[in-house]
């Protein structure tokens, strides 16, 4: 059966799951820092929680954001790493899109939110196109146009109250991207599929939906693509 290996650091802390055919062997989450000192030594901890050699591995997945920069640079240089080295397919999976499968169907409209930290939010919406979108909060207004809906992700709660305020019916739903549903994503369409992919378009590579913003040696901040 598919052994999946599924890790998500690129929102806050770390979460780390494996999987064979679907069900769970072994699952971490916390929300600490320094994702990048403490991922392998997490993994190799999953491993031997579960009892299962990585040499079984059949493929590893991970969210390639939208996210922090650091941490979405982190989870997939490990995750290009460990694929390389295990020679297996490497599942790349938006950051919003597994906040969007983490909900209970509702009557609601789902709405995936991150906090950008500069005053807008990444966005997707559970319609047809689940394509992520940067957006204020009076953009998102407008893109709901009064729906009733949930907003599902680490600044749920803010964000709700936000559009709770400009008239909006929102509800909240404060979680972070579960590794298990990523894993069980990833496993849903296959190995052989992500291989497939992997060959024709290359490891998936970071999804950014605005330029780094970074510190310069004056102490000014400036975005750069």
């Amino acid at each position: 059966m598919t052994l999946v290996l599924s890790f998500d650091c690129a929102v806050i802390g770390l979460g780390v799951a494996l999987l064979r055919g679907g069900d769970v062997l072994a699952v971490h989450r916390d929300q600490d820092r320094e994702q990048a000192a403490r991922l392998l030594p997490v993994i190799a901890g999953i491993f031997d929680t579960a009892q299962a050699d990585r040499r079984d591995v059949s493929m590893i997945a991970v969210t390639i954001g939208p996210g922090s920069f650091t941490g979405v640079r982190v989870g997939l240089a490990v995750a290009r790493g460990l694929a390389l080295a295990l020679d297996v397919p490497l599942a790349g999976i938006s950051t919003t899109t597994t906040l969007l499968n983490q909900l209970p169907k509702s009557s609601r409209l789902a709405v995936a939110a991150v906090d950008s930290r500069l005053g807008d939010w990444f966005c997707a919406l559970g319609e047809k196109d689940k394509t992520p979108f940067l957006a204020t909060t009076s953009k998102l207004v407008e893109r709901l146009r009064g729906r009733p809906c949930v907003v599902i992700g680490p600044p749920a709660a803010r964000l709700a109250a936000e559009l709770v305020a400009s008239g909006i019916d929102a509800k909240a739903e404060v979680v972070l991207p579960d590794p298990v549903v990523l894993g069980r994503l990833a496993g849903e369409r296959g190995v052989e599929s992500w291989r497939a992919r992997n060959r024709d378009e290359g490891l998936p590579r970071p999804l950014y939906l605005r330029g780094v913003n970074v510190t310069l040696p004056d102490g000014q901040r400036r975005t750069v693509d």
